[in-house]
């Protein structure tokens, strides 16, 4: 009950009118970090929102998205992917297990000197691409005992 509350309130304070596929679409974006795309998102959902398709929640997505509520990130072939935390912050994704994770330890980037070269500064994004944590240490394991 309190998570919908949370949800309801999270798309008033964006304009957005909640209906059920909406609180839905934006519940699992927030419940979930991993960055989904519309597929993933349709695949969880679907089996308990029968009335649910893939359209309605690419229309979700759009919709948040052009109202400020969630991000999209284009890191690689599989499509758009989602985010909830519309927080200025940078991605890693991971070659091997494919997962994306948020980098918030940036440096500041020097906006006010892009800007003053007449450039309006609108989004961001920096995305790295490597081996995450685990699959690094898996890699060094496996070149050790070669």
């Amino acid at each position: 009950m309190e998570n919908s509350i949370k949800i309801v309130n999270y798309l008033l304070q964006h304009g957005i009118r909640p209906s059920i596929q909406r609180m839905a679409v934006m519940g699992y974006l927030m419940n979930h970090q991993n960055h989904p795309t519309v597929d993933v998102i349709y695949a969880a959902l679907s089996p308990q929102i029968r009335t649910l398709s893939k359209t309605t929640v690419y229309n979700a997505l759009n919709l948040f998205y052009e109202h400020g509520a969630v991000a999209t990130l284009d890191i690689d072939e599989k499509g758009t992917h989602y985010d909830a935390n519309c927080e200025i912050h940078g991605h890693f994704k991971c070659l091997q297990c494919g997962d994306i994770f948020d980098l918030f330890n940036l440096p500041n980037l020097p906006f006010d000197t892009i800007e003053a070269d007449g450039f309006k500064v609108s989004e961001c994004h920096i995305c790295y691409k490597g081996y995450c944590p685990a699959c690094a240490k898996i890699e060094t394991e496996s070149s050790n005992h070669k």
